[in-house]
């Protein structure tokens, strides 16, 4: 069992940044990939980084790539979302999950089917 708890969130103005992280309990931390996926009002929630169990693969939604990092930290039990150049599009309830996904973990980490914990959510909202 792995209890997830999400942190970080907040209102800001386009082009700022924030640093979401999560906190996880349970002793096999480790052993599973981490993914950040988001969810917008009215929309289904979507994958938006992961991270494989050691922190050496990770993977972006292409709408993130280049602004926001995903790292973790093993050692802590904690997953971190850094997320720069924020844009109003970016708005939405930012949620941490683990799951054991498979390989290729460049391809399962974007599957919601393949993660098993989630957290509660932190909200992040972007202004002009």
């Amino acid at each position: 069992q792995v209890q997830l708890v999400e942190s970080g969130g907040g209102l800001v103005q386009a082009g700022d940044s924030l640093r979401l992280s999560c906190a996880a309990s349970g002793r096999t931390f480790s052993s599973y990939a981490m993914g950040w996926f988001r969810q917008a009002p009215g929309k289904e929630r979507r994958f938006v980084a992961g991270i494989d169990w050691s922190g050496d693969i990770t993977a972006y939604d292409d709408s993130v790539k280049g602004r926001f990092t995903i790292s973790r930290d093993n050692a802590k039990n904690t997953v971190a979302l850094q997320m720069n150049s924020l844009q109003p599009e970016d708005t939405a309830v930012y949620y941490c999950a683990a799951g054991l996904v498979g390989a290729p973990m460049w391809l399962r980490v974007r599957d919601i089917r393949k993660y098993d914990y989630w957290g509660q959510g932190t909200q992040v909202t972007v202004s002009l």
